[in-house]
Order: C-alpha cells, then structure tokens, then sequence
C-alpha cells in the first residue's frame, strides 16, 4: 500500500507531465490565447531556435533553482542550533571557492554558445526574396513596399463594433498586408515622430522603429495564416492601440493581391478575406 506522501508526489509528478505535454496547446499561433503558458508557436525556422534555446535555458535555471533550495533545506535541518550548540568557526575554503568560481562560468560558456548561435541567425539574413518597409507613428503602422512603386498600406486598429467574428480585439486591423510563404522577408523598420517598436511573436521578430534611424529585422513564414503583433514600446497614449497585421499567403494569391492593392484596396482586403474562407490560408483561430 502506498503511503501518503508517495501518492502525494506521484499527483504532483502526474500533474507537471500533462503541463508539460499539453504546453502547446495552451500556445497561441499568430495571437495570444486564453490560459496560454510560454511563448506562441513559431512559424519561421529563427523563432524555432528561439523555442530551443528557451527551454534549453528554462532546464538550466530549474536545476540551479532546485540545487540551491536543496542546500538550503540541508542547512536549516543539518546546521539547526539544537544540533549544533557550537558554532563552526571555518572561514575558509579553497575547493569550495574554486567551485562557486569555476562552475558558474562553465555554465555561462554553456549558456553562451547556444545564445551566440541565436543572435547570429537574428542578425545574418539570407538574401532576400521580399523587403518590405515599416513605419510607425503616433499611433498606427504604414507598411510599404519599395520594390512596388511604394505601394504603402496604412493599418489602423478596428474599433470594438467593427470587428467581425473571429477577429481579436485590439488586434485586428481595417488593411491587412500579405507577405508570400516560405520566401525571405527583409523588413526595414523606422518612425516618424517617437520611438515605437515592430513586433510579431510568432514570427520571433522585435525592433524598434526609431525616428531618423533604419532597423532592420526579418523572418521566412513557414505556415499560411494571419499573425498579429502590437507596438511593443511606450509610445503614447494610444500605445495599446496599435496593432500590425500581415497575413502569408501563397505565391498565386500574393501576386493577385499586389495587383488589387494597387488599383482598388477593397478589394484586395476582400480577396485575403477569400484565401482564410476557402482555404487558401490558414486561419490562426484553427490552432
């Protein structure tokens, strides 16, 4: 018959392996979702390597946690004044000095090669097949497309009573812009009045958008769908108000997008709406 407290630790043992297996689910991909833990799901092959090295480094930091509550515990129980009335007056040390030195640092290293790597893919884009330009203001975002004539697309947030069903609140946007799957998207980033900040998570991209300076970031979508990111830096009084969406889409349906954003921006709008209905692009809501 098990005891008490074995049962005990084999609920909470049961209970962190269904967290832990049903993580994903709890994720988000393009947008946040009710009860979501971590980060949302990727999409492109950096974000990926994000997810990597976040966990990789969650482990790290757990076991460090768990070590140093262990010793802890072990000092309250083994060092108790009713156990030791006499004090031990040992004041130094070497292999134990030598060890909180060298061990930390060896973690650091561990730590270190894998965050490199991270950055390196962050900052050395392939070459590109897309570049797209984004501007922030006080408080929406002009997407533009320099190899288009400049074909800009401003993207205002939708108010609570224009939103149609399925899309979120302080999210959703009246033009969404496309970007083709699987292609290489350079994204060059800047602000006309104060400093804002371009974000898509599920993308794995964040910079700021800095007046009289260019950023630049990028991402390769690997999924069709819509994904939506925020103004991610303290920008105003409408800062909560400032969402960006882009949608990825097929080839086919990114030329004919183009096309209509050209010549009658309704009815690009109209044909996206189309390519989530028919199936053309997945929509983040079927996680």
């Amino acid at each position: 018959m098990n005891r008490p407290g074995r049962k005990t630790t084999l609920t909470f043992a049961a209970l962190a392996a269904a967290l832990a297996s049903t993580a994903s689910a709890f994720a988000g991909t393009g947008q946040p979702s009710p009860w979501q833990l971590g980060l949302q799901n990727s999409v492109t092959p950096v974000f990926d390597q994000a997810h990597h090295f976040h966990t990789f480094v969650l482990i790290i930091i757990t076991v460090i946690t768990l070590f140093v509550l262990g010793l802890l515990v072990y000092c309250m129980v083994r060092f108790h004044e009713s156990k030791n009335p006499t004090p031990s007056k040992t004041t130094h040390h070497t292999l134990l000095e030598v060890a909180w030195t060298v061990i930390p640092v060896l973690i650091l290293v561990v730590i270190a090669i894998p965050s490199f790597r991270l950055l390196y893919a962050q900052y050395s884009p392939p070459p590109a097949d897309l570049t797209i330009k984004v501007v922030g203001r006080q408080w929406n975002w002009d997407v533009v497309y320099p190899d288009q004539k400049d074909l800009t697309i401003t993207q205002l947030m939708k108010q609570d009573e224009e939103l149609e069903p399925g899309e979120p609140r302080k999210l959703a946007v009246d033009n969404v812009v496309a970007v083709p799957v699987n292609k290489v998207v350079i994204v060059d980033v800047t602000a006309e009045d104060v400093i804002h900040a371009f974000t898509i998570p599920s993308f794995g991209v964040k910079v700021d958008a800095i007046p009289g300076r260019l950023n630049q970031t990028w991402f390769k979508a690997e999924k069709e769908g819509i994904y939506y990111g925020q103004c991610s830096e303290l920008c105003g009084v409408a800062h909560a108000s400032m969402p960006i969406a882009i949608q990825v889409v097929n080839e086919e349906t990114y030329k004919k997008w183009l096309e209509a954003a050209k010549q009658k921006p309704e009815d690009a709008t109209k044909l996206l709406k189309q390519a989530l209905a028919t199936g053309g692009a997945t929509s983040v809501a079927a996680r």
